[in-house]
């Protein structure tokens, strides 16, 4: 599949919010939920701004995934960012409709691509441990695990813990 990741700008908050919202249930089967309020238009909006200014900030940077038609197939974020440390925290989501045909794996490696213009020296990625297609999205662009924490969670009545991964820039060495 041909797809390409683009920096979330203003305009994309309409069809950002009809794609969380097509998504929701799928995506809090798999993650915490982020809260009803995410869901409600004017929280959303809420949301997608101060995403804007944190991006601006150069905090963080989150993009669409994107295909041909310009239709949000996913998100994939890189937050947190530490400046001393050149850090950053992976995050992505990927619609129903679009899983099992290697959109996170293209997304990851165009995000990580990127990462070299941005000077970031490692990414860590959490997922579950019952988030099988996650874990291996990340050993497939080159993270390693690192930790599964022994610290129990309890996520739509199964218990889990998470998984723990880390991702190092070998060309900023």
């Amino acid at each position: 599949m041909n797809i390409v990741i683009e920096k979330l700008k203003d305009t994309d908050a309409e069809s950002l919010y009809e794609f969380e919202i097509e998504n929701r249930k799928f995506f809090e089967d798999m993650v915490p939920s982020r809260g009803d309020d995410f869901y409600k238009p004017e929280g959303f909006k809420v949301r997608h701004e101060s995403l804007l200014e944190e991006q601006d900030k150069g905090f963080s940077f989150f993009y669409l995934i994107k295909d041909k038609n310009d239709s949000i197939l996913g998100r994939i974020n890189l937050v947190d960012i530490d400046e001393t440390e050149k850090v950053g925290f992976l995050g992505y989501r990927v619609g129903q409709i679009h899983t099992g045909k290697g959109v996170a794996k293209k997304a990851l490696s165009l995000l990580l691509k990127t990462i070299v213009e941005l000077d970031i020296k490692k990414v860590k990625a959490k997922t579950t441990t019952n988030n099988i297609a996650s874990q291996k999205v990340l050993e497939q662009n080159g993270f390693e695990h690192t930790e599964t924490s022994p610290k129990e969670f309890e996520m739509n009545g199964q218990m889990l813990n998470f998984v723990n991964y880390t991702w190092i820039n070998k060309s900023s060495f």
